[in-house]
């Protein structure tokens, strides 16, 4: 019976533990988690979402407080439109982050900056410029490009001296989607390192509508596959979604997959960067606790726990805090969401916003809890302590079951009660 570890990634001339820890935003997936997949010859993901706020928390750098203090002028202001980012201090922020965990990492494995298309920023050619090419500056290993179909993505960065020598990868969740994405890029004679294919049981932004249950990640992955060898493409695919345990990543590797990208399990290690009290929530969910719903400003649907305090919350938008979401006109559908409930409620001190939710404050606070299709088996992986608590486990422990399991089995960690005296 094979284990992952009986398979090898090959990026270039090197091979790799063919498993991908994904980019779980705003310091989710923070750099020690990245920094333990790398060390034990996989590849982990740090994410650049709020990148200006994960650099204020950890370099006690000030760059929100500084764009509040500038754009404060317009807080009440329902029109966001001038409410821009300073594109040399978000390139400092990108630099810090992406720097200080490339410093940081020992192994043999790689650390890749996942990189999301939907965080237009009232500027969004010129704001993923400086995204992609400060990662780039500050040495990553390798980007890979998410939520959207990153067409002009590619050719942002293509006078970048390291355009071709960092791994560059996509993802996608369709045939279709893949093919409009090569077509795009043909031009420049650069092709993508990797292929991240994303199934319908991911974990939040998913690459589908809400008919996302229709779908399947083994057939999605056939279809891919096919296509792959008609066009005669030699490019690893990373099969994601879904992919619970070592055994579920073996049925991929075995049909030709290069590799799987996995998360779930690792949002309830000591590395992951959510709090404590929701770490908990995650391992006591059960099936019917998690829901999928179109409350993101991206339009994309996105999965979470129902008990997520985003949902309903009817903040001010905090946009001359934050402002990721905003187009290319400085707009977003939660402002438009929450001033509409505001007209409509002119004498209430609070509003309800059931449709749309602030995102950006509420991922920076921890409080719209996103999660796979699977967090309701995370208690399985786990043990319930004496005080009702579930334990936390090292990243190391999930990565290792992932590489050695076999017949669906999940190694339990070393119990950990703490007695009282």
């Amino acid at each position: 019976m094979k284990r992952v570890d009986d398979f090898r990634l090959r990026l270039g001339n090197k091979e790799y533990v063919p498993i991908m820890i994904g980019g779980m935003g705003v310091d989710i997936s923070t750099s020690e988690l990245a920094l333990e997949a790398a060390r034990l010859g996989g590849i982990g993901h740090i994410s650049d979402a709020m990148v200006e706020d994960v650099s204020d928390r950890k370099f006690d750098t000030s760059y929100v407080k500084d764009k509040t203090k500038t754009y404060k002028f317009n807080i009440n202001n329902m029109d966001k439109a001038v409410v821009q980012f300073d594109l040399a201090r978000l390139a400092d922020a990108t630099r810090r982050h992406v720097g200080a965990t490339m410093e940081a990492k020992r192994g043999d494995g790689l650390i890749f900056v996942n990189c999301m298309e939907k965080l237009t920023m009232n500027s969004p050619r010129e704001t993923l410029r400086t995204r992609l090419s400060a990662a780039l500056d500050a040495g990553i290993d390798g980007i890979t490009m998410s939520a959207g179909l990153h067409l002009g993505s590619f050719a942002l960065i293509a006078d970048h001296p390291r355009f071709r020598d960092a791994k560059l990868g996509i993802i996608v969740s369709s045939v279709r989607a893949l093919q409009i994405f090569l077509r795009k890029v043909a031009k420049l004679d650069r092709l993508p390192d990797y292929i991240i294919v994303e199934g319908p049981l991911a974990g939040g932004h998913l690459g589908f509508g809400m008919d996302w249950a229709e779908y399947d990640l083994h057939t999605i992955m056939d279809e891919i596959h096919a296509y792959m060898r008609a066009e005669q493409l030699d490019i690893p695919l990373i099969a994601a979604g879904g992919v619970f345990t070592g055994t579920d990543a073996v049925g991929f590797l075995e049909k030709g997959a290069g590799g799987v990208q996995v998360a779930t399990r690792f949002t309830i290690t000591n590395e992951c960067g959510l709090p404590d009290k929701v770490k908990q929530q995650y391992v006591r969910a059960t099936e019917d606790d998690i829901i999928v719903n179109g409350i993101s400003p991206t339009g994309y649907p996105m999965r979470m726990l129902k008990s997520t305090p985003a949902i309903g919350a009817g903040i001010r938008p905090g946009c001359e805090s934050y402002g990721y979401l905003l187009d290319a006109t400085g707009n977003c559908s939660y402002i438009n969401a929450y001033n509409r409930e505001v007209l409509a409620n002119p004498d209430s001190k609070t509003v309800v916003v059931m449709d749309k939710t602030c995102l950006c404050t509420h991922m920076r606070n921890f409080n719209c809890w996103t999660c796979g299709h699977y967090t309701y088996r995370l208690k399985d992986t786990t043990h319930k302590l004496a005080d009702g608590s579930y334990q936390m486990l090292s990243a190391e422990h999930v990565f290792q079951d992932y590489q050695f399991s076999v017949d669906n089995q999940i190694a339990l960690p070393e119990r950990q009660d703490i007695v009282l005296a």
